[in-house]
């Protein structure tokens, strides 16, 4: 009977092999190389922290041999960015739908001199869409209890089958290691290839969560039983929010019939969906209920 642990290392062993065909290493910061995924047919997906300039960018494919590569975008807000290459076929990619805490996930990247690297570890943590710090919306959080070696960040995070499931990126965490899912690179690299960058949704407000004292709670009718609001700090002149009417000291209960009573719940309204639509505000100013439509606008690109 063979044994179940040399078993289990020639499984992972094979699993790195088959998904090194797809990993790469992106020269595109100085002394050390970071990780990529040919994600699809020509394009090269990555961690966008680890991409530093804009230009001369090379990219080592499988085989051993650097080519030029071309940056069609770059999204800090979810830490990814998209390369076009001339090279191989894409990987294959899976879906995060099935993954749960205790399962096993490879990290795989590559660097020009040693070739194929491989971490071996296990989903700590999954739970719903999330918001980042940078101002990116993830479509599930992957929590992953891995190492991760010099130059592996953008690198695949890759399930048992062998099967692509996201990227890895210690880019979005102080803490931890998470992977991207493959829903949400799927989403970006759609942006960035056909537009260059992701649009997401501007208020231009500055915003701070408060209780709402029982005699101000008596009047809502629109929020019934809510706790609280979000009151409004600042206000950026000639953006959506001054356009609309509000002023300091307003303090936001709802936007479009939904409660928010923190600054992530804002957050879901400045998604690409929502930009140059109008949104109703529920808010409160000098006491008294109030409403602004406001048209969500466009963030502006800063680098």
């Amino acid at each position: 009977m063979e044994n179940p642990l040399v078993f289990l290392s020639n499984e992972l062993a094979a699993v790195a092999d088959r998904a090194g065909r797809v990993a790469v290493a992106v020269h595109a910061r100085p002394r050390i190389s970071s990780s990529g995924v040919l994600w699809r047919d020509g394009v090269v997906v990555t961690a966008e922290h680890t991409v530093r300039r804009d230009e001369e960018i090379r990219v080592t494919l499988p085989g051993g041999k650097t080519v030029p590569a071309t940056l069609a975008g770059r999204d800090p807000g979810t830490d990814l960015a998209v390369l076009r290459v001339e090279g191989p076929a894409g990987a294959e990619i899976a879906t995060t739908d099935s993954i749960k805490a205790g399962n096993l996930v490879l990290a795989i990247g590559r660097s020009e001199e040693t070739g194929v690297g491989a971490a071996l570890g296990v989903i700590s943590g999954v739970s719903g869409p999330w918001h980042t710090w940078r101002g990116g919306k993830i479509d599930r959080y992957v929590r992953l209890d891995i190492g991760l070696y010099p130059g592996a960040s953008g690198g695949a995070a890759v399930d048992v089958e062998g099967r692509v499931v996201g990227i890895v990126t210690a880019g979005l965490s102080r803490t931890s290691v998470l992977g991207i899912p493959a829903a949400t690179v799927n989403r970006v690299a759609d942006e960035l290839l056909n537009q260059g960058h992701v649009a997401r949704g501007y208020l231009g407000v500055g915003l701070q969560p408060i209780v709402l004292p029982a005699h101000l709670k008596a009047k809502l009718k629109t929020a019934e039983g809510a706790e609280g609001g979000l009151i409004v700090l600042s206000v950026e002149p000639g953006g959506p929010a001054a356009d609309a009417g509000l002023v300091l000291g307003d303090v936001l209960i709802a936007l479009d019939g939904k409660p928010v009573t923190d600054t992530s719940d804002v957050q879901d309204f400045l998604s690409t969906d929502y930009v140059g639509k109008p949104v109703k505000i529920s808010a409160i100013r000098g006491g008294e209920p109030a409403e602004v439509t406001v048209t969500i606008g466009q963030r502006p690109r800063r680098r």
